[in-house]
């Protein structure tokens, strides 16, 4: 099932023209990604232990993105994310920014799964690959 995070567009996500700054929705994605693991993963230090403790990396090796419409200020953007494609070292997710049900933005970003300690890449732990599933 989608996983479906809302925030607000705040001031410092805009540019001059008073529109989001394209990097910033790889940012509200990011964002939606670690909601992910805060609210199905457990808890909110869930994403951060990943990292420092089990020493699971996530980098991202390829994105595409496709900017449909504007958002501005002051709007509240939905960011879902779906599971694109899971392999044994890397997890494609498919996002989409939406303004109710305006299409703004849609991407994919591919993550290798890496060990911290080797920078090597690893295969997709079976926890990981649950949540990855639920999505």
């Amino acid at each position: 099932m989608a996983f479906r995070f809302t925030l607000p567009v705040r001031f410092d996500d805009v540019d001059h023209a008073g529109i989001v700054y394209y990097p910033r929705f790889f940012h509200y994605f990011h964002q939606a990604f670690e909601e992910i693991f805060r609210q199905r993963y457990g808890g909110p230090a869930a994403y951060v232990s990943l990292l420092d403790d089990d020493r699971v990396g996530l980098p991202a090796v390829h994105c595409e993105a496709t900017f449909k419409r504007p958002l501005r200020y002051g709007d509240d953007v939905d960011i879902e994310v779906t599971l694109d494609r899971l392999g044994d070292r890397s997890v494609t997710l498919a996002y989409k920014a939406l303004k109710g049900r305006e299409l703004c933005a849609e991407a994919k970003v591919t993550c290798a799964l890496t060990n911290l300690d080797t920078f090597q890449s690893m295969p997709v732990p079976d926890a990981l690959r649950a949540l990855f599933e639920s999505l």
